[in-house]
């Protein structure tokens, strides 16, 4: 994407009622206004609030949205120009239980109060593959405590990725009384038992990875 177009679709988000692009300083000071203000302030209802992490185009966080209208969708990424393309057609679909935050994900616990949010969902992250990179995991035991934190008791979690390698860490991370897994499947659109939810959609990159041959893993869990 050229940067013309990028700076476009910077100018456009800024225009958008449903996305919200806070400031790193006021996140770092934990002074975000929206923190614990969601239902009264944003979606104007009550309903579970479900987010999407790395939400990339925001496909996951709009097919969520469709099927299931009584609950909210946020999709989150630092990547506007990406999301730009969910953002938009949310309001061009007049989807009222969708919105869009720009933010790093490390920041996830300044966005939400504790248990403001009923589920998360993990879609096709960058699987940090170097050792050195272990702390950059959607999957870190560092980021599962602030899940954790802003998650309902007995909230889930969900991972959908093209990476074994993703998949088998989380797998070990989760051996643990700390957690409770519910749902595992290392190649889950070869398993007629596949939750509707982890198959219904495919998302840009994930089509890719289909076309390719590559399995799709998938896995649920919850905290104890």
């Amino acid at each position: 994407m050229g940067s013309k177009n990028k700076l476009k679709r910077f100018k456009e988000n800024e225009t958008f009622k449903n996305v919200i692009q806070p400031e790193r300083s006021l996140l770092e000071n934990d002074a975000f206004e929206m923190k614990g203000n969601w239902h009264a302030q944003f979606f104007k209802n009550d309903r579970p609030i479900v987010l999407e992490l790395g939400c990339g185009k925001g496909e996951y966080t709009l097919h969520l949205a469709n099927e299931s209208l009584d609950k909210n969708f946020i999709g989150i990424d630092i990547k506007g120009a990406r999301f730009w393309r969910g953002a938009k057609t949310a309001l061009e679909q007049n989807k009222e239980n969708v919105g869009f935050v720009r933010s790093q994900i490390e920041l996830i616990d300044t966005l939400f109060a504790p248990q403001e949010v009923s589920e998360i969902w993990i879609t096709f992250p960058d699987p940090q593959i170097k050792f050195k990179r272990t702390k950059h995991r959607l999957t870190h035991p560092e980021f599962l405590k602030k899940y954790k934190q802003i998650l309902h008791p007995k909230g889930s979690v969900h991972l959908k990725t093209d990476s074994e390698f993703l998949h088998g860490y989380t797998l070990g991370i989760l051996n643990d009384p700390a957690y409770e897994l519910c749902y595992a499947h290392h190649d889950i659109y070869n398993n007629p038992q596949a939750p509707k939810m982890a198959v219904a959609v495919q998302t840009f990159y994930e089509k890719m990875f289909l076309e390719q041959n590559k399995p799709i893993t998938y896995l649920q869990f919850q905290f104890n």
